[in-house]
């Protein structure tokens, strides 16, 4: 969608290095109506620090959001960023995903109303997470699959996303079996649809939260559409020590809660109705 305005927010914690390299790919995106909020969950304050100094001469306006560290608690600063948000349309994504430079461009170009976008993300080891520098990410050759295949292995449906030029890619996007679901890592909708069904749940964890999101959103009436080959950033590894079995349990009774019951809107969100 031309001159489309559009808020990227980042969710980060703790992990300078990983976001150091999405920021610098941010700064080279083709679209330029855009703005990036980073929504962090307490991270210490050589974050805050990194952000600062790429304030000074980064191309778009920067904002950096912050709570104290309590804890897990991404769904309510992420509520805080949505509501803060100063553009109609919105980009979700993660502080370890490398966006391509035309990611922000595609998401612009397939953004509709009454749809949200669901990309993906082509999964790297940790040798190739580590190995990636400023000049791989300003230059692209990152995204060079053959340049990945060279230092480590690349799995089959990362390197057919890398692999895919704009035909494939659409092709791919018609055919695959994966639904169109939210995702933490590159997906995209309006604010207004956001704010309507009342944001994030906040009771909610690590392992699902945003695809519940997305499951509201269709149920308000609102369809995913599949960009998961055209929309390509890189997921950085790292280790998820704030994965639970019981929060995994918790989740995924509150999304078949908003299954059964068609719930378009969490009393837990936004605006608190109801006492966690």
């Amino acid at each position: 969608m031309k001159d489309l305005s559009i808020t990227v927010i980042i969710s980060t914690y703790n992990a300078e290095e990983w976001l150091e390299k999405v920021l610098i790919g941010y700064s080279k995106q083709t679209y330029k109506n855009f703005d990036v909020i980073i929504a962090d969950d307490g991270s210490r304050e050589s974050t805050k620090e990194l952000i600062e100094s790429y304030k000074k001469s980064f191309p778009v306006n920067l904002t950096h959001l912050w709570h104290e560290d309590q804890g897990y608690r991404r769904q309510e600063i992420l509520n805080v960023a949505i509501t803060e948000a100063t553009n109609e349309y919105i980009i979700m994504t993660d502080g370890d995903c490398i966006p391509r430079k035309d990611f922000v461009a595609v998401h612009a170009q397939y953004a509709k109303e009454g749809r949200f976008l669901s990309g993906g993300y082509c999964k790297l080891s940790m040798k190739l997470s580590t190995l990636i520098t400023k000049e791989d990410i300003e230059t692209e050759k990152c995204f060079d699959l053959n340049w990945l295949k060279s230092h480590d292995k690349v799995g089959f449906s990362q390197a057919l996303k890398l692999g895919s030029g704009k035909t494939a890619a659409s092709l791919l996007d018609i055919i695959t079996p994966t639904n169109a679901s939210f995702n933490n890592c590159n997906s995209s909708g309006w604010k207004k649809d956001m704010i309507a069904i009342n944001g994030y749940d906040e009771r909610m964890k690590y392992g699902g939260p945003d695809r519940e999101l997305g499951e509201r959103l269709e149920n308000y009436g609102i369809k995913g559409f599949q960009i998961r080959h055209k929309a390509i950033c890189l997921h950085l590894d790292h280790p998820r020590g704030y994965k639970t079995s019981e929060s995994l349990k918790k989740n995924l009774e509150i999304r078949a809660e908003v299954k059964k019951h068609k719930k378009a809107w969490t009393p837990y969100g936004i605006i608190k109705e109801a006492t966690k």
